[in-house]
């Protein structure tokens, strides 16, 4: 099985750090509103909306800082020689845990991350460094820019776990992939579109780790595992159903506490 993980705000804690570097250039904020993950530089942080295509999907505040003040705070970022390394995992040892149980599946897992550059090493060999030093060895990791959707159908990757709700709209409606948002506020807050959509959610990467391997645990004489958890994570359609035709199914309901109605 092909999985996509992306850093920031999912195993990577950039709020501490961003939190960081605010309290220095703004004492006044309060450093709980900064992002847990952000996309600088972005026209999406300006509009109400993560997507008006299709579907509209009410975007959630990343931040209380103003247009000016981020832009001073990303520009301080910047400048900071190799900052990707100084980030902490959000949750210790779950890099680590992910390794080995993707070894031991052999899963194949890409690390997707929309890190601008800074001083120092370029922000994939400083997101490398980083993966090997929590535990993740040979990671493999890809910068990008535009739809996460796109990039999982292009890398034909069978999940994607993402924080960001606007990634998961984007990776349900572009590819066939399964998008399963990481959502460590109150359940209740997640964002009604995503249940819509069929997007599931856990309440952090250890819970969605626990929920794969159970599902993965013991072997189908003729039947692979790889096949099975496909199947039980609803990652092929129905006979007869085109992907594209239809919503996807929630994704890990008994996490997040989704029903299947629409």
């Amino acid at each position: 099985m092909r999985l996509g993980f992306d850093l920031d705000g999912t195993v990577a804690d950039l709020q501490s750090a961003l939190a960081r570097e605010a309290v220095q250039l703004f004492p006044e904020i309060d450093p709980a509103s900064l992002p847990r993950s952000a996309a600088p530089d972005s026209d999406r942080e300006h509009t109400p909306y993560a997507r008006s295509d299709e579907v509209q999907v009410e975007r959630v505040s990343i931040s209380a800082l103003t247009s000016g003040q981020q832009r001073d705070l990303w520009k301080t970022v910047r400048s900071r020689v190799n900052f990707w390394e100084t980030l902490d995992e959000i949750e210790p040892g779950v890099l680590e845990r992910l390794y080995a149980v993707a070894s031991h599946r052999r899963w194949e897992i890409i690390f997707l991350t929309s890190r601008p550059q800074t001083a120092g090493y370029a922000a994939q060999l400083q997101s490398h460094r980083w993966l090997v030093a929590k535990g993740f060895l040979i990671p493999s990791v890809f910068v990008v820019h535009g739809s996460r959707g796109k990039i999982a159908e292009a890398l034909a990757l069978d999940m994607v776990i993402d924080d960001r709700p606007e990634n998961c709209l984007d990776v349900a409606m572009d590819s066939k992939a399964r998008a399963v948002l990481v959502w460590r506020d109150e359940e209740g807050k997640v964002p009604s579109s995503a249940r819509q959509l069929g997007i599931g959610s856990v309440s952090s990467i250890a819970n969605c780790l626990d929920i794969l391997e159970s599902i993965g645990r013991g072997d189908a004489e003729g039947d692979g595992v790889v096949e099975r958890l496909k199947r039980r994570l609803g990652l092929k359609p129905q006979a007869g159903e085109p992907p594209k035709q239809i919503p996807p199914q929630p994704l890990l309901a008994h996490a997040s506490g989704f029903d299947r109605r629409r």
